[in-house]
């Protein structure tokens, strides 16, 4: 098989693994267990090869396409591969596979059809980050939002069942902002490939150019309110602590969608410095950075629950992933972006491990447990006097727990940025190019954005070690009478692979860094990818190794 060819398994592989479970009766959860299990191991070996392609693209235009149909672009629906959407194949691949595992233990069982719609997320996903052109980016959207409606009611509660309302009501009117904004640019340009509307865009006349902005500024709130950029991400926290632990280790690799199309569309269609259009939507991205930022802090050190604590380290990873993107689009350093990315990769693991944490040293106690606690300790209610004079400090830990408690800590220096894990050479590397003397002012002077950068950076990771070590005492160090239920060994596996993972990315940080920087040159150079597409090559039947 050609290597061009690889770009379309991430879309049929799910589809079909999917689409085949269908078939069978709602009792044969092993089967659907192993056919899953299969597909998102095929996913991941094609991510792995796929970067390798995206690091080496066939012929000379830097980025591998597949034409559908054989359409020349830009009537052709184009699968487009280049270093950016090879990453986010991977690290979709890599959260799946835990995740599934996780599943497998009891969660997978309190619903029917959970495996498909798990593959039809994927493919969601998948598709989201391959296609080359806003409609089928439209499709792909709306495929990975079906499957995460039914995700999101899989098992039983008022609360699941509450926010997942919620969760589709929100989503629903993101949609429709999505399909007025596509509307809107096509009438304006005449095409929605994203390399031909690229160069439509810099060649459009004034009068035309108002429409435009209007056209690209609501098709911006649909992948803001996905990017949960405040303040459209009220709904996020609640949403992800009422779904089952494996579908919340699973969205917080599918929040980053929003985040990729943002990123693509401001880097290819608004490049900064070109044309009138260019860095279009920078400032407000800037703003609504440094605004989610503050709020995910502040909801950091706000809650008293585990499950809206990791939900606003998703919030505080994406303020930090949105301001990157408004600071290139001003044309800030390329090493920003290049941490950014990295710091992605640390930080979405590690919520996704957390929410597979969670759910197991939460359950023995409901969620007014944990807010009943901190409110005792507040208050000075905690047990104490003579009698306790006597007792052993610290308790007996058993296996498991101290197990848990291990990669409660791996998650905490993560999101907090700390030696020696990848969430410190993340922030190190966001830092190093935000202090580069080349980036600063006149002067010498470090630039007031740069500047407010590096402070809001160092204070998320205060917030988080703060947060997360009033909680961690509160679950794994004080005195608990209650014994803890038993954990599977299917259940502590993929918190410790997704943690492996982010132990691989720390001790190979300078392949993986020169990757990123690598992947900000090709989006900061757009002619690399509207050339690998408009000129992409058609099929000729009759040529050699021509079907």
């Amino acid at each position: 098989m050609k290597p061009e060819h690889l770009l379309v398994a991430p879309i049929l592989i799910p589809l079909f693994a999917g689409a085949l479970m269908l078939f069978y009766k709602s009792g044969q959860h092993r089967t659907k267990r192993i056919i899953s299990l299969v597909s998102s191991l095929a996913l991941l070996i094609v991510a792995v090869q796929l970067v390798g392609v995206a690091n080496d693209p066939p012929g000379q235009a830097g980025v591998a396409t597949y034409l559908l149909g054989n359409w020349a672009p830009p009537f052709a629906i184009v699968l487009v591969v280049d270093r950016l959407s090879a990453l986010m194949l991977l690290l979709t691949a890599v959260l799946a596979l835990p995740a599934l595992v996780f599943a497998s233990a009891r969660w997978d069982g309190r619903g029917q059809h959970f495996h498909s719609q798990f593959q039809f997320l994927l493919m969601g996903m998948n598709g989201a980050f391959l296609t080359g052109d806003l409609f089928n980016l439209f499709v792909f959207f709306e495929v990975m939002l079906a499957a995460s409606y039914g995700l999101m009611l899989h098992g039983s509660g008022t609360l699941r069942v509450r926010a997942a309302l919620h969760y589709i009501a929100v989503n629903l009117t993101a949609s429709l902002c999505f399909l007025i904004g596509v509307a809107i640019l096509y009438g304006v340009t005449g095409t929605l490939n994203m390399a031909d509307l690229a160069v439509r865009v810099a060649e459009l006349d004034a009068a035309r150019r108002p429409l435009l902005l209007a056209g690209a500024s609501i098709l911006g709130v649909a992948f803001l309110v996905k990017a949960a950029m405040w303040p459209v991400c009220f709904w996020l926290p609640v949403t992800y602590v009422a779904a089952a632990p494996p579908v919340a280790a699973i969205f917080a690799g599918m929040s980053k969608v929003g985040f990729y199309v943002i990123l693509r569309l401001s880097m290819l269609v608004f490049p900064a410095g070109v044309g009138p259009a260019g860095g279009f939507g920078a400032h407000l991205l800037v703003a609504g950075g440094f605004a989610t930022l503050a709020f995910g802090m502040i909801g950091v050190l706000a809650s008293q629950g585990l499950g809206r604590v990791a939900g606003c380290f998703v919030i505080v990873s994406s303020g930090t992933l949105l301001l990157v993107t408004g600071m290139i689009g001003l044309g800030g350093p390329g090493g920003l972006l290049a941490g950014g990315l990295y710091y992605m990769i640390s930080s979405t693991l590690a919520i996704s491990a957390l929410y597979l944490i969670i759910e197991i040293v939460e359950r023995d106690q409901s969620e007014f447990a944990s807010i009943l606690a901190v409110t005792a300790e507040a208050y000075g209610f905690m047990d104490e006097g003579p009698e306790d004079a006597d007792q052993e400090i610290g308790i007996a830990l058993p296996v498991s727990v101290t197990i848990l408690a291990l990669a409660f800590g791996a998650c905490a220096l993560l999101l907090a940025g700390l030696p020696p894990l990848s969430g410190f050479v993340g922030k190190l590397a966001m830092l190093s190019a935000a202090f580069n003397p080349s980036g600063m002012a006149a002067g010498g002077r470090m630039p007031p954005l740069a500047l407010a950068f590096s402070v809001m950076v160092i204070l998320s990771g205060l917030a988080a070690m703060i947060a997360l070590t009033r909680v961690g005492i509160q679950t794994f160090w004080a005195a608990d009478e209650q014994e803890r239920p038993p954990v599977a060994l299917v259940e502590i596996l993929p918190v410790l692979a997704l943690l492996l993972v982010a132990l691989g990315v720390t001790a190979r940080a300078e392949p993986v860094l020169r990757y990123m920087d690598a992947t900000v040159a090709d989006l900061r150079d757009p002619g690399v990818y509207i050339a690998g597409v408009r000129d992409a090559p058609r099929v000729i039947r009759g040529e050699e190794g021509a079907p």
